[in-house]
């Protein structure tokens, strides 16, 4: 059976979500996510006419993603359509490894995949081609002076991520 490629849309506290997929008999939920954007991202996702919209697709998706807005959900359980060159799959998969409520440089990312110091310009483009915002969390990667510095999903919604994640933690240690 050949995938099929849908969509839907999901607001959220970052603005409507659009969420990309391909069906799959071996996806949890039956979707395997292949982009995840939000509005006037640099190099989001757009909708092909000949995309189905199909919200029932991405339901456990999208219950994962509430979850995580609400400080319910620290990781993600999905399936991802495979995508990117090896260098930019060793930088994502090193993003997927940032723990939450954690940030860590740019130079970290390049040090953890085995890249020279030379590579962090390269890192970055990974990193700023990311196509699953949110679930692979580049959000969680700052500057080495510790500002935050590029996010496709613009500054502020990077700010707010993290201000989430941060508050998230600071109630959990207070529950335990």
């Amino acid at each position: 059976m050949s995938a099929t490629t849908v969509h839907t849309t999901l607001d959220s506290p970052l603005g409507e979500l659009l969420l990309v997929g391909e069906t799959s008999a071996t996806a949890p939920g039956g979707t395997a996510l292949a982009s995840l954007s939000v509005p006037d991202q640099k190099g989001g996702a757009a909708v092909p006419p000949a995309h189905t919209r199909a919200p029932a697709a991405f339901a456990e998706i999208a219950a994962q993603l509430t979850a995580y807005f609400e400080g319910r959900r620290t990781r993600f359980d999905l399936a991802y359509v495979p995508g990117g060159t090896d260098f930019q799959q060793r930088v994502w998969q090193a993003l997927d490894a940032v723990p939450y409520g954690e940030t860590v440089t740019y130079g970290d990312i390049a040090a953890r995949i085995g890249a020279a110091r030379a590579a962090v310009r390269a890192v970055g483009t990974a990193i700023g081609r990311n196509p699953l915002l949110v679930v692979r969390p580049c959000h969680r990667v700052i500057g080495a002076n510790g500002t935050l510095t590029g996010y496709a999903g613009g500054l502020e919604r990077k700010q707010r991520l993290l201000a989430l994640e941060s508050a998230a933690c600071v109630a959990e240690a207070r529950t335990t």
